[in-house]
């Protein structure tokens, strides 16, 4: 249960991070089929093809998820082993995010850029470039989600953390559309604690990592759902 919303949690990180966020409305602008200046002066917005952008990538992220179960599955006699390294493979990760470790391999990013197309097929297909493309610029928080992903019991619970951090990823996106002008002066500000969010980001993944090396992250979920056992439908 808790790493559903560590998932969560992740997606939310990578939209604030600083090479997704400041992208956002050119991603929306593309999306809609109009510039800026004629968002920010309409007062409604086609949300569709917006939403049918962040299916398109939570349709790549879920099969990362699902394709890292499987082949979790397949070391499945060795899990504790599996288990030791997913934790340290999130703590690598997360000193990174956090800026203790510099690692140069995960300092890089791939754009996909493709003709403007109308229609809500071309979103999602947009949406899957975006999944395929941005995924070295979101590596190592998708990679900490990867890594529990891969120490998980069904692929169909792999499925559904990854589709949790697309989750966390895709609902400020779409609300970033609907409230554009809101959203330019909120992501304006929220530049100036862009570091701060991204240590605070990188500490949670940090702790995620130690639980998991000491086989603690189930046992603090039951704990969790011992004193709020309505979060068991998540569970």
């Amino acid at each position: 249960m808790i790493d559903i919303f560590v998932a969560f949690g992740a997606g939310l990180i990578s939209f604030l991070s600083p090479c997704v966020l400041p992208l956002i409305p050119g991603y929306i602008s593309y999306i809609s089929g109009s510039s800026l200046n004629e968002l920010l002066e309409k007062k409604n917005i086609n949300l569709l093809p917006i939403v049918c952008f962040t299916i398109g990538f939570s349709i790549v992220f879920i099969i990362f998820g699902a394709a890292a179960t499987f082949l979790g599955q397949l070391f499945l006699e060795n899990s504790n082993q599996l288990r030791i390294v997913a934790g340290a493979i999130i703590i690598i990760f997360s000193l990174h995010i956090i800026g203790i470790l510099k690692l140069n391999f995960l300092n890089f990013e791939k754009r996909i850029y493709s003709e403007r197309k109308q229609g809500l097929l071309s979103s999602i297909l947009v949406g899957m470039a975006f999944g395929f493309g941005w995924t070295p610029c979101i590596g190592p928080i998708l990679g900490s989600i990867l890594a529990l992903a891969s120490i998980e019991e069904s692929i169909n619970r792999g499925i559904l953390l990854l589709f949790f951090y697309s989750l966390g990823l895709a609902i400020p996106f779409i609300l970033s559309g609907y409230l554009i002008q809101k959203f330019m002066i909120f992501s304006k500000n929220l530049k100036k604690n862009m570091n701060l969010i991204t240590k605070i980001g990188g500490s949670l993944l940090l702790v995620t990592g130690l639980l998991v090396i000491t086989n603690q992250l189930q046992v603090l979920g039951f704990y969790i759902l011992e004193y709020l056992p309505f979060l068991q439908r998540f569970g």
